[in-house]
């Protein structure tokens, strides 16, 4: 016997094959937390998978200065800009 008012234990706005783009630093920033951690699973709600996922993009965007990297560079760093899909012509 289910609740009718129960909550979802995953996140419904990320399906399970969503793919999380580590040249995407908007949606990236959301699972990082103030001081520059990644934020646990069961704080994010995603299953298993998707959080390695998340982790995964998030030291790639890291690795590649999309993302800042340590407490001091949350700090000082600004929030990223969102980036056009659309490609720009020279």
């Amino acid at each position: 016997m289910f609740k009718k008012g129960s909550r979802s234990k995953f996140r419904n706005e990320y399906p399970v094959e969503f793919k999380f783009d580590y040249k995407d630093p908007v949606t990236l920033r959301k699972f990082i937390m103030d001081g520059g951690k990644i934020v646990p699973a069961r704080i994010s709600k995603l299953s298993l998978g998707q959080q390695r996922r998340v982790s995964k993009a998030v030291k790639q965007a890291r690795a590649l200065a999309l993302l800042p990297l340590g407490a001091h560079a949350y700090d000082t760093a600004g929030r990223p800009e969102q980036i056009s899909a659309k490609p720009f012509e020279i």
